[in-house]
């Protein structure tokens, strides 16, 4: 399956960069998790939005859902080269806050679909379970199987770390993971530091650390270190914009 980064940044976007969304593609099925700021764009690069099959929302602070709106009134304005509209979006979501999930329906455009009821949910060439996470609203890790390879992704989403991301992660091929702070705020209880990140991705036999939803201040590079020297036998990256991933 192939993980393109979309928007990396926590919080608000900058530097020409939005915020926390991937494409993951798989069998000609094409997946969005989460739709923050500037994703619609960057996404119009490599897919037309009216070709998106599913989106798949960890929760639904701004930064993680900023595009969902423009998205809808997309596929309900625009058109194909036939004149024909796009099909209804699916949009897999939790439903413990009603407000936003009402809003995931869109009549004749989208449909809200509720992941948090079942222990797996299958999503074309997908396999997905969820963890809840540490975060002040309710929030959701995903792990993502793609059935035809058994290759393994894990999205930790927005969470301060807890112990239960180590049996949730277990020899996961990728981890993209909430790398929001530097060393010394361990125990936070909204984000993680990519030590804390990395001591995951050491514990849980992790191939591929990814390290996203990133701080817009210090040096980003440091996060990489600091992640590396905690997981020295995982290949640690930098979520960056427009960069491509081959899980």
């Amino acid at each position: 399956m192939k993980l393109t980064v979309l928007g990396c940044y926590g919080g608000y976007p900058t530097n020409n960069t939005g915020t926390s969304s991937y494409l993951l593609e798989s069998d000609a099925f094409h997946l969005l998790i989460d739709a923050g700021s500037y994703s619609l764009l960057t996404m119009e690069k490599y897919l037309d939005p009216l070709k998106l099959d599913a989106v798949l929302l960890s929760h639904y602070h701004h930064d993680h859902i900023s595009d969902l709106g423009v998205l809808q009134f997309t596929r309900l304005l625009k058109k194909d080269s036939h004149g024909n509209r796009a099909p209804i979006l699916p949009i897999y979501c939790h439903d413990e806050d009603m407000d936003h999930f009402k809003q995931m329906t869109l009549e004749n455009v989208s449909e809200g679909i509720p992941y948090n009821h079942e222990k797996k949910m299958t999503i074309g060439p997908f396999d997905i379970y969820h963890m809840k996470t540490l975060h002040p609203v309710p929030c959701f890790a995903l792990k993502i199987i793609e059935r035809p390879t058994g290759k393994v992704l894990v999205f930790t989403a927005d969470s301060g770390f807890i112990e239960d991301f180590i049996p949730f992660t277990d020899s996961a091929d990728c981890l993209l993971a909430d790398s929001n702070f530097y060393k010394d705020m361990e125990n936070h209880r909204v984000h993680m530091t990519a030590k804390e990140c990395g001591l995951i991705a050491k514990k849980a036999g992790v191939s591929k650390l990814i390290l996203t939803h990133l701080p817009q201040e210090g040096q980003l590079q440091d996060l990489v270190s600091q992640a590396q020297e905690e997981a020295p036998d995982s290949e640690v990256l930098l979520a960056q914009k427009d960069t491509h991933y081959t899980i």
